[in-house]
């Protein structure tokens, strides 16, 4: 992977470090080939998804069973039981569809791209296999639409599958407006009607009414994978990896500064540190690193420690999140750094209530000037009012997202937050950014 998170992503940007392979399930087939998977390399290697074993839709649930029993959770960021989004839709009335959610918004994650390049069938058999067991018959695939390269290897996957009449559902590819609050669920759905990608804050749920009214499921594309593999190989099978209130593997972007960024398949469980041991290691001593993306939580070096998993991570105010670590060096600021992922997510904000059309844009402003060392006398107060009032508040989850990177940024940076306010500003605010930023303008359509 490139050390920029904002260029283009290629599977071979990605090379298999010591203990990579051992965790493999998703890319078994990569580490075991360096190759994308055809159609033909997925059936050789996994056979043809298992369908029988989920024929019969509510009334003969075997899947759901086995996602129950895998305690599979969501690789999204929300973390969300697995099976009670199954059973939310597989329980409604009416004809079900099937949504994949590969829009990876998050702009430091590069795992569901990653995972779609190089096992795209992977992906695809967990959505059918979800399909016939919710009683769907048609599942819609989201992309984003600035990534052409992807579109068109993902329509060259779903032609290999036509030309096999592997599926006995319908599959259709979707090409969606690219911003930071289109990749969450309600988004997909309104655009899938004719809307806006834009977060539709209101009820009903999507698992009650959505795509076209019918009952919906959403799901992630590393979700689905995970699913296609327990449909395979059971739920003992999947406890093999992780912890026993945590199980699995689970993708993983290590970025920043570290010798080998790239996209990594760990055990649940794993400690951060080594993540980024398996990444190359440190090129310099470590300030900080920020855990789960824009939308997470900086962490000091100190707690590195802390195993990857939702248990572990909550004393410390943190989350797995979109599956990403980022490495910041003791050379940079971390206002600064926080301060333009702060004005990016105010600029993709949605702007359709008042926490992302005011509070969040004061908040990235105050940032903005703590960074630059104009700060007035009433800042530090004012902002960690704002922040405190942001959660819980809007139509979707990303002022939350944003109150927690920011709140966390005035926590574990506290001395150079005193230093921009006593003595405006630092030697490193000066210094090239570390963390890739996508510039901070509003979205060009929502349609």
């Amino acid at each position: 992977m490139s050390s920029s998170a904002t260029a283009p992503f290629a599977p071979h940007h990605l090379a298999p470090g010591p203990g990579d392979a051992a965790d493999a399930r998703l890319l078994a087939g990569w580490y075991a080939t360096g190759q994308p998977a055809t159609l033909a390399d997925h059936l050789g290697r996994h056979g043809p998804p298992p369908v029988t074993a989920v024929a019969g839709g509510r009334t003969s649930p075997p899947l759901v069973e086995a996602v129950e029993a895998a305690g599979l959770t969501g690789r999204g960021g929300a973390g969300f039981p697995t099976v009670r989004k199954l059973r939310a839709v597989a329980g409604r009335r009416g004809r079900a569809v099937v949504v994949v959610n590969a829009m990876e918004s998050e702009p430091a994650s590069r795992k569901d791209r990653f995972l779609l390049a190089v096992a795209p069938h992977l992906v695809l058999d967990g959505a059918v296999l979800a399909a016939i067991a919710t009683g769907a018959d048609t599942v819609h695939v989201c992309l984003p639409r600035d990534r052409s390269d992807q579109y068109r290897q993902l329509s060259a996957a779903l032609e290999e599958r036509r030309r096999a009449r592997l599926d006995p559902v319908r599959l259709r590819l979707h090409a969606l407006p690219h911003t930071y609050v289109s990749s969450e669920s309600t988004s997909l759905v309104r655009w899938l009607n004719g809307g806006p990608a834009r977060p539709q804050g209101s009820p009903p749920r999507t698992h009650e009414r959505g795509v076209a009214r019918r009952p919906t499921l959403v799901h992630n594309a590393e979700t689905l994978a995970h699913l296609a593999l327990i449909a395979r190989h059971g739920p003992d099978w999947f406890r093999q990896a992780g912890t026993p209130d945590e199980p699995g593997t689970t993708l993983v972007t290590v970025s920043g500064a570290v010798a080998a960024p790239g996209v990594l398949e760990v055990a649940l469980g794993t400690p951060l540190t080594t993540l980024l041991g398996r990444a190359g290691g440190p090129t310099e001593p470590l300030r900080a690193v920020l855990l789960g993306g824009f939308a997470g939580t900086w962490l000091p070096d100190a707690h590195t420690h802390t195993p990857l998993t939702r248990r572990d991570l909550a004393p410390l105010g943190a989350v797995p999140g979109a599956g990403v670590l980022v490495a910041l060096p003791h050379t940079a600021c971390g206002p600064t750094e926080t301060a333009r992922m702060l004005a990016y997510l105010a600029a993709h904000s949605a702007r359709q209530c008042g926490p992302c059309r005011l509070g969040l844009p004061a908040v990235a402003e105050d940032f903005t000037a703590l960074a630059a060392g104009r700060a007035d006398p009433d800042l530090l107060s004012r902002l960690h009012c704002r922040t405190g009032l942001l959660p819980d508040r809007g139509a979707c989850r990303h002022p939350d997202g944003a109150a927690r990177l920011a709140a966390s940024a005035l926590r574990v940076f506290a001395d150079d937050v005193d230093r921009h306010l006593t003595h405006g500003g630092c030697p490193a605010t000066h210094r090239p950014p570390r963390i890739p930023v996508p510039p901070a303008t509003p979205p060009e359509t929502w349609r």
